[in-house]
């Protein structure tokens, strides 16, 4: 779901009809500042980027966008939070991938990923990269496949947490790979690469942005990246889909979301933004520092694409038996 001009020109285009057609108050809209929810710590990726686009958003709008740090219950807190706000575009969420992967993981959930949001738009995504140690007799996927199928206790993956994105798209990969092996959870990406580096684990399949001055001093090594496509922030990564496993695709990522019932023209009017700020070069400098790779596209494909992930991770959650406490 890559950002399309067409899509932008798309969008801007019924803006313009909506709001020529709109209320009053539609056309007043924002007349006061706008929360932006995290569902995320500050400090991190996630919120560098949330951040980053409330600034544009509020040139953009006119008025100010003050982001709100709601961090816990994997992403649950900010989500409830948002779903039962007033729809008035006034309270967004700058949604994350466990929104989508807690309708199977968590029971008695109080809103319904699918029900209690109106889509606004894609805004990124955290590609995952399968790093081994530099040391390490392989250097490519095939090789690390043959290598860790000899094992008697196959192979040892880091996860930087249980029902995260990487945790379900190692699963994935070791299903697809036709392996045994372990996902070893970790309390974020630094301590696994701290025991790739000491190799008491064979991989991880996370973040690079950790890895990266690993790999340039050439103590870790990156085998491959699970995006559909190549990714910008390490072009020299071949898919794993090139390298033989078709069905292992699976990153972080992020979206705009609004509570349900919002109006559709404050929803079209978001979403047209969000893609000018995608197209920005400087925003686009900044995900990629932080580790993230952009994207945008119409409110229908960023609702489609949540959907198709629930599905898909509610299959991997099942089959490899995950629960939490």
């Amino acid at each position: 779901m890559p950002f399309d001009r067409r899509h932008f020109l798309h969008a801007s285009t019924a803006v313009l009809s909506l709001c020529a057609s709109a209320p009053g108050w539609a056309q007043a809209w924002p007349s006061r500042p706008i929360r932006l929810i995290s569902p995320y710590a500050a400090g991190g990726a996630s919120d560098i980027l949330t951040r980053v686009l409330g600034d544009f958003l509020a040139r953009r709008l006119g008025q100010s966008v003050v982001v709100e740090n709601k961090p816990g219950a994997g992403t649950r807190i900010a989500n409830e939070f948002v779903a039962k706000a007033p729809p008035d575009g006034y309270t967004l969420l700058h949604a994350a991938a466990p929104i989508a992967i807690g309708e199977a993981l968590y029971k008695g959930l109080p809103y319904d990923a699918s029900k209690s949001f109106a889509s606004i738009g894609s805004t990124a995504i955290a590609p995952l990269f399968l790093v081994v140690n530099a040391e390490a007799p392989y250097r490519t996927l095939a090789e690390f496949i043959a290598h860790v199928g000899k094992k008697p206790e196959g192979a040892t993956l880091g996860s930087p947490g249980v029902g995260s994105a990487p945790h379900l798209t190692a699963e994935l990969l070791l299903r697809a790979a036709n392996v045994r092996g372990i996902v070893v959870q970790y309390r974020g990406d630094a301590p696994a690469y701290t025991e790739l580096l000491a190799g008491r684990i064979d991989a991880t399949l996370t973040a690079i942005s950790t890895a990266i001055p690993h790999i340039q001093a050439g103590k870790l090594r990156v085998l491959g990246v699970a995006n559909e496509e190549r990714t910008p922030l390490y072009p020299q990564a071949l898919t794993l889909r090139e390298q033989g496993l078709a069905d292992v695709v699976g990153y972080g990522w992020y979206g705009m979301l609004a509570p349900a019932g919002t109006p559709p023209g404050i929803v079209a009017r978001m979403n047209a933004e969000l893609n000018a700020a995608v197209a920005d070069p400087d925003i686009r400098q900044k995900a990629q520092a932080a580790g993230l790779q952009l994207r945008g596209g119409r409110p229908e494909e960023f609702s489609t694409f949540m959907e198709a992930e629930t599905r898909k991770w509610a299959r991997i959650i099942e089959v490899a038996n995950i629960t939490v406490e």
